[in-house]
C-alpha cells in the first residue's frame, strides 16, 4: 500500500476526481441484468464502499464523476463486435435510456453539483466520451476509478486514464468483479502495475486530513 504521504500528495482535492463505473441500477442493483456481478458488489461492500467515497468527496470539494452505461430502446449506435455486447442484448434487464435501470444505484448519492456521463457504445467510461475532455477542464491531475467491473470496464477505464497521462488511484476495496478471486488478480497482478492501489480508509484518512476534520 502507499505511503501516507504519497497518498496525500495525490490527493489534492482541486486537481482529484472520483469516477464511479457503471454504479447502476440495472447492473449493481438488486433486479440488476448481472446478477453474479450486483451480488458480489454488493456482498463485499465496494458498493457500500463507492458511497462512502462519494460523500466524502462531496464533503472535501472532489468533483464526482459517475459514468453510466446504456442504449438506445432502438439500439441505433450501440456496438455488436464483441460476444458480451450481443449477450447483453439477450438479458432480460436492459440499459435502456431514460428507464431505472441507468440511474445511480442506492446507496450512492448524487449531488447536484456531480458530473453524469452516459455512453451508448464501447467498453470504457473514458475513450470515446466525455469523460477526458471533462476532466481537463476540472483541472484533474488523480482519477480515483471506483465501481464495476474489475473484469471489463474497471481495467479498461484505468488504462484509458493512464495513456491520457493521469495519474490513478483505485482504492482496491471499492471495485467488485467476477468471481471474487479474479478481482484480486486483477489488482495484484494488473492494475498494480500502473495505478496506486489502496484501501477506501486510506482515500478517506486522506480527503478528510485535507478537509480539517
Amino acid at each position: 500500500m502507499p505511503s501516507s504521504e504519497r497518498l496525500s500528495e495525490l490527493l489534492d482535492p482541486t486537481a482529484t476526481v472520483l469516477l464511479t463505473v457503471e454504479c447502476q441500477q440495472g447492473v449493481v442493483g438488486p433486479d440488476g441484468a448481472l446478477p453474479e456481478l450486483a451480488r458480489a458488489a454488493r456482498s463485499s461492500g465496494a458498493l457500500g464502499n463507492v458511497a462512502r467515497l462519494v460523500a466524502a468527496a462531496h464533503d472535501s470539494g472532489v468533483q464526482v464523476i459517475h459514468a453510466i452505461a446504456e442504449r438506445r430502446p432502438d439500439g441505433r449506435g450501440a456496438g455488436r463486435n464483441a460476444r458480451l455486447f450481443r449477450a447483453a442484448e439477450r438479458l432480460p434487464v436492459q440499459q435502456l435510456t431514460g428507464t431505472t435501470a441507468v440511474r445511480v444505484a442506492p446507496p450512492i448519492e448524487v449531488a447536484e453539483q456531480d458530473i453524469v456521463v452516459r455512453r451508448l457504445h464501447g467498453l470504457s467510461p473514458i475513450q470515446g466520451t466525455e469523460v477526458d475532455a471533462l476532466l481537463r477542464n476540472l483541472g484533474c491531475r488523480t482519477l480515483i476509478v471506483t465501481g464495476v467491473s474489475a473484469n471489463v470496464a474497471i481495467p479498461n477505464a484505468v488504462f484509458d486514464a493512464v495513456n491520457h497521462g493521469y495519474t490513478v488511484v483505485v482504492p482496491a476495496d471499492a471495485i467488485a468483479g467476477v468471481p471474487a478471486d479474479y478481482t484480486s488478480a486483477m489488482i495484484r497482478h494488473t492494475l498494480a502495475l500502473v495505478a496506486t492501489v489502496a484501501t477506501t480508509e486510506e482515500v478517506l484518512g486522506r480527503l478528510r486530513r485535507r478537509r480539517g476534520t
